[in-house]
């Protein structure tokens, strides 16, 4: 056999299966995302300490309410631009956001009770949601704690970046 006929056997018998066996096992992975950029509706916010989740954010309203340093209740109107929106999916992609436990708080926390500040985080798309309940004083699992807090963040940080840009419009 010369050169060539060993090297086209050796991409007719291992290259080219083994394409074939990736195109065939991942497409329908990709096809079949849960959670697409196409099927987003909105996403909302809510914090507070307890059960008392005074501040929150739906970006489907652009209702904006939150407690200012004086404690009075300030209500806005801030819409997300689609820029904003696709870098927050893509960030909750990249920090891995949908494999998040429903519930990040410490192994016999009583949510009734317990007065830690808290945040639940919702995505909204067509066909499901995700919802994340953060309790800020979470510590078994720092990787988790640092990534829902880091989602957390960029949350807050887009809002208020859409509130600076667009002024504050009360209603």
């Amino acid at each position: 056999m010369s050169s060539k006929a060993k090297k086209l056997f050796l991409v007719l018998t291992v290259v080219v299966p083994f394409l074939a066996y990736c195109v065939i096992y991942y497409l329908p992975m990709f096809k079949n995302a849960p959670y697409k950029i196409g099927e987003f509706e909105s996403l909302e916010i809510k914090w507070g300490e307890g059960n008392d989740l005074v501040n929150s954010y739906n970006s489907a309203t652009g209702d904006y309410q939150y407690l200012d340093g004086k404690d009075s209740l300030v209500k806005v109107n801030v819409k997300l631009r689609k820029d904003d929106i696709l870098f927050l999916h893509s960030k909750a992609n990249e920090l891995g956001f949908w494999n998040f436990p429903e519930l990040i708080a410490n192994g016999g926390t009583d949510l009734k009770t317990s007065k830690v500040p808290r945040y639940v985080m919702r995505f909204n798309y067509k066909k499901k949601s995700k919802e994340v309940i953060f309790l800020s004083d979470y510590n078994e699992i720092p990787k988790l704690r640092g990534l829902a807090e880091q989602m957390k963040t960029l949350l807050m940080q887009t809002i208020n970046a859409a509130e600076e840009r667009y002024g504050k419009t009360p209603q």
